[in-house]
């Protein structure tokens, strides 16, 4: 695995924050904070999911099937995850294509206790959504240097 990928891999499993962006009807830009679910520290059972993924970085975010994010990506599917830890100047924009993932397994995995504060009804609350985004490209900010790539499709 190359050096850059390595460095957005850093950047997205220590990243304290985390953000989503999709595009509104008009074509603007909506961004809104989210679970980095890749952060182990925070997530660890997720981390057994995400080592599948450490080359094509896909990321998974978990939303309301309610929320004005769904309804934005069923009208448009390109988007932006941002992770960032501002205290150390790093930075990883991942760019690509979102998804709404109607897998039960997927679901299922990335859940974690508490969050019947978000679904009521649980993992299988019909308001509990993932959405997942494969990344196209890469732009990052590591320290004092920037990078980017593409990511390669299998």
């Amino acid at each position: 695995m190359d050096s850059q990928r390595e460095l957005a891999l850093e950047v997205m499993e220590v990243a304290d924050r985390a953000y989503l962006t999709t595009l509104t009807t008009d074509g603007y830009p909506q961004t809104r904070a989210i679970l980095n679910l890749r952060n182990p520290s925070v997530y660890p059972r997720q981390a057994e999911v995400f080592a599948a993924h450490r080359d094509d970085l896909l990321v998974y975010v978990t939303t309301n099937t309610s929320s004005e994010k769904i309804r934005e990506i069923e009208r448009n599917r390109h988007g932006c995850v941002y992770y960032c830890h501002p205290k150390e100047f790093r930075g990883v924009a991942l760019v690509g294509d979102l998804d709404i993932v109607r897998d039960a397994a997927v679901r299922h995995a990335l859940w974690n206790e508490g969050w019947t504060i978000y679904y009521p009804g649980g993992v299988d609350d019909p308001d509990n959504a993932v959405v997942s985004l494969r990344p196209r490209w890469v732009r990052g900010w590591y320290e004092r240097g920037r990078f980017e790539f593409a990511v390669e499709r299998a």
